[in-house]
């Protein structure tokens, strides 16, 4: 998943204003570590991270000029959303994309994460599919 992010960081390395003050490669390291966490971030829990796009942009917009920062967002969006379909293709067989074993995402009644196997569609076990209705639902009756 490391090559979504470098690809991240290769192209944007150029207009990453440098820090007089701590030195010319801090800015450059903390974008890479923004762009290395968001990409994990997004193998790991897809199911939590809404705007990947956009919270990548916001972690690291500040490391850019103003006049770059367009190009910055664009070149992120098109990143993350290849990365976002590439994981959608990964064979679901029980692993996720760094080898971890896929659980449930529900809580039993004791607190304790469900430990079945999840569908690969929604992230709960057949035990928890009611939940995964409810979130259908929840955006519909905000709007």
């Amino acid at each position: 998943m490391y090559r979504f992010s470098r690809a991240i960081y290769r192209e944007l390395a150029d207009d990453i204003v440098s820090d007089p003050y701590e030195g010319p490669l801090i800015n450059h390291e903390r974008v890479l570590r923004a762009c290395e966490s968001a990409v994990e971030r997004l193998a790991t829990d897809r199911h939590y991270f809404a705007h990947p796009a956009r919270t990548l942009f916001k972690d690291i917009r500040i490391y850019f000029p103003m006049t770059a920062q367009l190009r910055v967002l664009r070149v992120i969006q098109r990143y993350l959303g290849l990365a976002d379909e590439f994981l959608r293709r990964l064979p679901q067989n029980g692993f996720d994309a760094y080898g971890n074993p896929l659980q449930c995402r529900a809580s039993t009644r004791k607190g304790t994460p469900c430990q079945r196997m999840p569908l690969p569609h929604n992230g709960y076990c057949p035990s928890h599919q009611h939940l995964a209705e409810t979130e259908e639902i929840e955006p519909l009756v905000a709007a």
